[in-house]
């Protein structure tokens, strides 16, 4: 089994020419993840906008940033969730992984911008938005359910070792535990936001305060999405590295 052995290797990756034929897997989880970290941190940064003071929250200027980011992912989400890409280079299990989350998170996203869109005359508070949107809690929790499962599958089967080709990540593919433990505790933070939205709707829709519950959901998903983000960023120039040395 090859490894990254040196400092350059570990910049640069190890050249394994001809390895992945890229024109049968197509790979775009880089602004997948991009717009999931985006996302998260969105929803955090939002619902304490419309806490402190509603009057000054611009609905539509969230509405736009939702269905930006809920195109991308309802996109993406959607392609891969249908045609299954990674199939071609013996990762199936990537496109259950990456492509169906994203997908829900991004239609979930599309219908936060058209409901907001519609508000953008007349505005929304935290009562209104929790009570609007309780009944979608049931997917939600379902999805934080499904998130539990991919992070116990993740550990299990430790699914995200990246290889050695690629740079800077594949440095660690010898410990393949490490990537798994680090990608399943995302997802599992995530889950664990998701399974508390109903608690926290079913508070604020009574107009009570979202105590404790919003709190964690707040800090699960901030600093998930703050990850999702940085990571997706170092991603543009480790998958580049990694299509440069096996293509």
């Amino acid at each position: 089994m090859e490894t990254q052995d040196s400092i350059g290797d570990f910049f640069r990756g190890v050249e394994t020419p001809g390895m992945i034929d890229w024109t049968t897997m197509p790979t775009y989880n880089t602004v997948m993840a991009l717009a999931v970290g985006a996302a998260l941190v969105g929803l955090v940064l939002f619902f304490r906008a419309l806490h402190a003071d509603p009057a000054e929250v611009s609905v539509t200027g969230w509405s736009l940033n939702f269905g930006v980011l809920g195109l991308i992912l309802t996109v993406t989400g959607l392609h891969m969730t249908l045609t299954w890409p990674f199939a071609a280079g013996g990762f199936a299990f990537d496109n259950i992984i990456f492509g169906e989350p994203s997908l829900a998170l991004g239609v979930l996203l599309l219908a936060a911008a058209v409901y907001l869109w519609s508000k953008r005359e007349v505005g929304v508070t935290v009562r209104e938005v929790a009570r609007d949107s309780r009944p979608m809690t049931i997917f939600v929790v379902g999805l934080g359910l499904a998130l539990f499962a991919i992070a116990l599958a993740g550990v299990v089967y430790q699914l995200f070792a990246a290889p050695p080709q690629e740079p800077i990540s594949g440095f660690f593919g010898e410990w393949a535990i490490i990537e798994a433990f680090f990608i399943s505790a995302l997802y599992t933070a995530i889950g664990v936001g998701a399974l508390l939205t109903p608690f926290a709707t079913g508070r604020l829709a009574r107009g009570l305060d979202g105590g404790v519950v919003t709190s964690i959901i707040g800090w699960c998903w901030a600093v998930t999405g703050a990850i999702w983000l940085l990571f997706a960023a170092l991603n543009f120039y480790s998958h580049i590295g990694l299509v440069v040395n096996t293509m």
